[in-house]
């Protein structure tokens, strides 16, 4: 899978989605860096064909709307430890997956993972 990293996480989480096979990028990796607008990531998703990966409710409020982006995992842990949120999504990393396959909205809670229909 191909996945754009929102700003309020991690970027070690790009790398632990590399070592599993993913294509994965950081809004830090974007020519604005963090600064780059919901409306340019929604773009770079689109044209790059990848999930966006967020905390943020801007981004569920669009694909509920417009359906952009097109495919959104929705990190939704409220306040975790960086090491528990990795360990969370390495976990959850073959799920996500599989839910992909036929959905476009996902989330990732503390206790479950929740495919949005």
């Amino acid at each position: 899978m191909r996945f754009l990293v929102d700003a309020q996480l991690p970027r070690r989480l790009v790398y632990l989605l590399q070592q599993a096979g993913h294509d994965a990028v950081h809004t830090l990796d974007l020519p604005g860096g963090n600064r780059t607008t919901d409306g340019e990531i929604n773009q770079i998703a689109a044209r790059e064909q990848r999930a966006i990966m967020t905390k943020d409710a801007d981004f569920v409020n669009s694909f509920i709307i417009s359906r952009r982006p097109e495919t959104l995992l929705l990190i939704s842990t409220g306040n975790i430890t960086n090491a528990d949120l990795e360990a969370l999504l390495v976990a959850a990393l073959p799920t996500i997956q599989a839910a992909f396959q036929t959905h476009d909205y996902v989330e990732l809670s503390r206790t479950a993972l929740i495919v949005h229909t």
